[in-house]
């Protein structure tokens, strides 16, 4: 995790205060980055996360899937003859490429 202590100076002690108290507030987060700004009065702290892998999942053919690897012939065909639904916008958009 990259710490950066603007403007003043902060003991180990009183970072690990503020991650502690972010990490309860996300437990399933991951902190890659955290920043402290000091001033008088308060410290503003930002903070990242990492990035959360997802898979897209999508509903073909009656099944949610994230791709066709595991479809016999038969669904891969009846993937690609079905029919494919636009939006308005995205319709304007290929009648002006092509």
């Amino acid at each position: 995790m990259q710490v950066k202590v603007i403007g003043g100076e902060l003991s180990p002690d009183e970072v690990q205060v503020y991650v502690d108290a972010i990490r309860r507030r996300h437990p399933e987060q991951i902190v890659r980055k955290i920043e402290f700004t000091l001033h008088d009065d308060f410290v503003d702290v930002r903070y990242e996360y990492d990035n959360v892998p997802f898979e897209r999942i999508r509903r073909i053919t009656g099944y949610l899937v994230g791709s066709l690897d595991r479809f016999n012939d038969a669904k891969r065909a009846e993937e690609s003859e079905r029919v494919k639904h636009t939006t308005e916008e995205e319709a304007e958009v290929k009648h002006e490429l092509f």
